[in-house]
């Protein structure tokens, strides 16, 4: 139905599918894809097709009223993860190598599942199940999500440059959400002390806490509160010294550059890349704020200059 009613708005405002990717911007196959009804758009897709088309919010409305994961089936090993993820009342994560579940986009999922599944229609019942685990993170008040992403999750390509430079898109659509921010670990930041793992510090309703970390086909969940609260203060240490979220969302807009720019992962440059982030991270900073540091130099040495400047005795009128 709301593929449909996509189409339908789509052709009257005379775009083709191709334009319409152009200008969200997304992939075209996904454009397609939600029209044939194999692929469920996210919220953030419905607002900007309403925008484009001037459907006077129609799209938004129907994926509200809409059940999208009905028969959703996790793998039984994450299953009890997936029901935490119903409940939470926060989330305090750290990824490293692949961007973490709550915050792929479906091509990302799509790709990153098709490396071990050759079963196209298991692929998309586990992107199905991934992607409903997100959509109360992404509400309106959704429940706290803290993600610290280290940056090999950035240069890890998965699917293809185009699929990346969506997913960076998507990293700084959603860390500018009120209940959600997104760090990185910069590689070139020997002090910062990484956990060993990937790992989840889980809040429940009620104040129970757990933590969760993944072995190749099975999770480990601790509730013990001495395990919590050593695991939760290696994670705030290392919050403290990973980017900000503003110095994050520059880090991750190279990224994002980059893909498009070069069509391929700024890791296969080497340090000629890392020197070429640095003046766009500094345009980025500069722009979100970093300025005032700049301001406050330049407030010092003027004062500098006027204390070392030579003293003249000011003409007095005379009686």
């Amino acid at each position: 139905m709301f593929g449909e009613v996509l189409r339908h708005f789509r052709e009257a405002a005379g775009y083709t599918q191709e334009e319409l990717a152009n200008k969200i911007p997304c992939d075209r196959s996904q454009v397609a894809r939600v029209e044939a009804g194999t692929r469920v758009p996210q919220e953030t897709f419905a607002k900007q097709c309403d925008e484009l088309l001037a459907t006077g919010g129609v799209l938004l409305r129907l994926w509200g009223r809409i059940d999208w994961y009905p028969e959703v089936q996790h793998p039984d090993w994450f299953e009890r993860r997936a029901e935490m993820d119903a409940e939470a009342v926060a989330l305090r994560a750290y990824q490293e190598q692949v961007i973490p579940g709550l915050l792929q986009t479906p091509d990302y999922a799509h790709a990153l599942f098709s490396r071990r599944i050759t079963n196209a229609e298991k692929v998309e019942e586990r992107v199905r199940a991934r992607l409903s685990r997100q959509q109360r993170f992404l509400a309106v008040n959704g429940p706290l999500y803290v993600a610290v992403l280290d940056e090999s999750c950035l240069r890890n390509v998965v699917g293809s440059p185009a699929v990346m430079r969506d997913q960076c898109a998507h990293l700084l659509r959603v860390g500018r959400y009120a209940n959600i921010r997104v760090q990185v670990a910069p590689a070139d930041r020997a002090e910062v002390r990484r956990p060993k793992a990937s790992m989840a510090l889980i809040t429940l309703p009620g104040g129970d806490e757990w933590l969760y970390s993944e072995s190749l086909e099975r999770g480990h969940f601790h509730d013990d509160p001495a395990v919590f609260a050593r695991h939760s203060q290696t994670y705030d240490v290392l919050r403290a010294d990973a980017l900000s979220a503003p110095e994050s969302a520059a880090l991750i807009g190279d990224f994002m550059e980059g893909y498009g720019d070069h069509g391929q992962a700024p890791a296969e440059h080497g340090d000629m890349d890392q020197e070429q982030l640095q003046p766009r991270r500094r345009r980025r900073l500069h722009r979100s704020g970093a300025h005032m540091d700049e301001e406050q130099l330049q407030r010092r040495q003027r004062r500098q200059l006027h204390r070392s400047s030579p003293r003249y005795p000011r003409r007095r009128p005379r009686p």
